[in-house]
């Protein structure tokens, strides 16, 4: 991981209360200058623009959601068991953010709508933990899909609901409890169909 410069670690830092106190609208770079006790030009050395800024907040929380991901796809686990591990710890990161964090929520939503590159980034790295956790449930003969792609694909498919911003967002007034009911279905499917070969 790169080391970041004391004054670029600052910047992202005051960054990030702005963005999660005043949200996008009222997000300004001259203010986050302001207060990291330097210039809007010296912000710009390190972000060339208002948007690098605020993709550079949400990173910071997509990569902490990747190690967290990542601990769960290296642990000793069967793949079953780290596949559903992964499932709900992802679902369950991006609804906790919209619920507690909805600012920094709509700048991941715009992120992925507008397909920015941290976005990109985020959903190979993503994809590679769910293909790494398969092929280890392949190789042990714990799964028996018929074709691994499609097995993969079947995956990232079905989960697309529980964790993709602008789906969560428009049932976000849909009762956890609910939500909580139809995802442990899809993962009870999910599973079987992997363990019994049917794609």
């Amino acid at each position: 991981m790169t080391q970041r410069e004391p004054s670029e670690t600052r910047i992202l830092t005051v960054a990030s209360e702005h963005l999660r106190r005043f949200g996008l609208k009222r997000f300004t770079v001259v203010a986050v200058a302001e207060e990291a006790g330097m210039t809007h030009a010296n912000v710009y050395r390190y972000f060339p623009s208002r948007a690098a800024l605020v993709d550079a907040v949400v990173d910071v929380w997509l990569k902490a959601t990747e190690r967290h991901l990542a601990d769960i796809a290296d642990g000793p686990d069967p793949a079953d068991d780290k596949l559903e591990r992964l499932i709900l710890a992802l679902a369950k990161a991006n609804r906790d953010l919209l619920t507690e964090e909805p600012h920094l929520f709509a700048a991941l939503s715009q992120a992925v709508a507008k397909r920015h590159a941290i976005s990109r980034r985020n959903r190979a790295r993503v994809r590679a933990l769910f293909e790494r956790v398969i092929d280890e449930g392949i190789a042990s003969g714990t799964f028996e899909p018929r074709d691994r792609d499609r097995a993969i694909a079947f995956v990232i498919d079905a989960t697309h609901r529980f964790i993709h911003p602008a789906a969560l967002e428009l049932e976000s007034d849909v009762p956890q409890a609910s939500v909580d009911i139809r995802l442990s279905t899809l993962i009870r499917v999910s599973l079987r169909v992997l363990i019994s070969g049917i794609v």
